[in-house]
């Protein structure tokens, strides 16, 4: 009998036991899902740029105040910039130099992607191309951008064919290496269980390969994209005419010309401010969705 009461005991305290452990997964799945309140994404998201603004607007403008840097030509004044950016809204053409750099820097970024993508997969599993080219791979990789616009620009002339090459001579290398990085980490227990059950060849790459390898190639794509934006600003500096349209590195290369501060520091903040914008709209997102999917995005 008394066996019989321990037994019974000890089931009760194992099930209860469990139950509580479900209660508690409960508790932890409903606490990382739920929805955040927007006083708490203000405060840890949207305030913390606000101040950081704010302070480089006071400190720039007391540099200008307090005469440390009095000479407009250097150092213009928030004020000078602000009437440059009014100017070119009130004659329509502050958009016009956001979308004719954005334009071509994301089309660019897709061919890159279509050529990035598969070299990377073939660099990574086929051995003695990895060993032909993977070295030239991140050399390209390490080759400043700006390099290739002359030979861009005798290959293609002053046309968008020239700005496209660019961009791909320089995003195509890091979103190959992203994905072959990613590959390389990928548990060899994946890829056996994947063969076993039938994921070969091109199955087994889309199934297995390409999702286990998605962290690293999310951040090759993120990188590739950096490339892709520099590059783009290279080339239209460098590469100015008519017939191109006047983009954002035109727009820098001609407050230089005209020897206008304002206009530079017009330039310089839309390219920071486009960089920034496509950071938060595409890749901050895809990254919280791959680490949230594999379990690694928990809330506080």
């Amino acid at each position: 009998m008394a066996s019989t009461e321990t037994t019974e005991t000890a089931e009760a305290k194992d099930s209860s036991g469990l139950g509580g452990l479900e209660a508690g997964l409960d508790a932890l799945e409903t606490s990382t899902t739920g929805r955040t309140p927007f006083r708490k994404t203000f405060v840890d998201k949207i305030l913390p740029p606000i101040v950081a603004i704010a302070v480089i607007l006071v400190v720039w403008q007391g540099l200008i105040s307090l005469k440390i840097v009095d000479d407009p030509t250097k150092l213009p004044s928030p004020a000078d910039v602000g009437a440059e950016f009014k100017d070119a809204w009130l004659k329509g053409d502050l958009l016009g130099y956001i979308w004719t750099s954005v334009s071509r820097g994301l089309l660019g970024f897709l061919f890159a992607l279509a050529i990035g993508t598969p070299l990377g997969l073939v660099v990574a599993r086929v051995k003695f191309i990895r060993a032909a080219i993977g070295p030239i791979l991140s050399g390209l990789q390490s080759l400043p951008s700006v390099a290739w616009v002359p030979a861009a620009v005798i290959w293609l002339g002053l046309s968008n064919s020239a700005m496209y090459a660019v961009i791909l001579l320089g995003a195509v290398p890091s979103i190959a290496n992203g994905l072959v990085s990613g590959i390389d980490q990928v548990p060899p227990l994946f890829l056996r269980a994947g063969r076993t059950m039938g994921a070969t060849g091109l199955n087994g790459a889309r199934h297995i390969v390409l999702p286990a390898a998605l962290p690293g190639y999310l951040a090759g794509l993120k990188q590739g994209w950096a490339f892709s934006w520099r590059s783009l600003m290279a080339a239209e500096i460098i590469a100015v005419s008519p017939d191109l349209g006047v983009g954002l590195g035109a727009l820098l290369e001609n407050g230089r010309t005209n020897s206008s501060m304002a206009m530079v520091f017009e330039a310089i903040i839309l390219i920071l401010f486009v960089g920034i914008a496509i950071d938060l709209l595409i890749f901050s997102p895809l990254e919280r969705r791959v680490l949230r999917s594999r379990g690694l995005l928990v809330k506080s």
